[in-house]
């Protein structure tokens, strides 16, 4: 039996723990938080999602295959590695560059963000894919 109300708040909390989930990421290079909560937080809002509806209904508002979030994932934690390397640096030294952005002023972007950007779709896909293959037992 599917209750009316646990879909419509799960219909209506999936994209508030989406966004949470990428404040959590970005929030966590300088404070608690980052890639493995923010992906345990975006698994979260698709696994409540699937347990109001199904897993097939889950699976294509999800958009994505959760093997892909892996791949991406495990791809983008690799490509962190490749800048450091191919500057001579030890393997995982940060590397960033500085951009100048008219109005909004200089951006820091770094080797790090991408290697937790790689944490939060793996663990994304990771969960997702064991959760949903536990719920259509």
């Amino acid at each position: 039996m599917k209750s009316y109300i646990i879909q419509l708040a799960a219909a209506r909390l999936l994209p508030v723990t989406l966004i949470l989930s990428l404040l959590v990421f970005y929030r966590g290079h300088n404070e608690p938080g980052g890639g493995f909560i923010g992906g345990l937080m975006a698994a979260a809002g698709f696994v409540f999602y699937a347990m109001a509806f199904d897993t097939g209904k889950a699976q294509k508002k999800l958009r994505v295959s959760p093997l892909m979030l892996i791949i991406a994932g495990l791809s983008s934690a690799f490509i962190s590695t490749l800048p450091s390397l191919l500057a001579g640096n030890p393997f995982f030294t940060g590397e960033w560059i500085s951009l100048n952005i008219p109005f909004l002023g200089l951006l820091k972007l770094g080797t790090p963000l991408v290697f937790d950007l790689g944490v939060y779709l793996t663990v994304w896909g990771v969960i997702v894919t064991i959760l949903f293959n536990v719920m259509d037992e």
